[in-house]
């Protein structure tokens, strides 16, 4: 199993209801997605960031296309990324 997560601080908070839509709209639309869970930060600490993406697959290179897949590309990160200040990300095998 592959994951991939990715943290994602907001120019504005106001936007997390429809940020977390948009990850979670790819859900059943690609195939080698196996699992996607979104969550909000509770806490707003100074070190933390807004909203956090967990994806799981097979294996890398499924994550790898992900990545390229026109669902995360034109349909999620197109009007993801004009809401973000910045995002990381941290990709493990398990």
């Amino acid at each position: 199993m592959f994951t991939h997560i990715v943290f994602f601080k907001l120019k504005d908070r106001n936007n997390t209801k429809k940020a977390k839509e948009l990850l979670l709209s790819m859900e059943g639309k690609i195939s080698f997605l196996k699992e996607i869970k979104v969550g909000e930060d509770v806490v707003h600490s100074q070190r933390s960031y807004d909203i956090a993406l967990i994806t799981k697959f097979d294996s890398k290179e499924d994550m790898d296309n992900y990545q390229v897949n026109p669902v995360h590309v034109n349909e999620v990160v197109k009007y993801l990324k004009p809401m973000l200040e910045g995002s990381a990300s941290v990709d493990f095998e398990e």
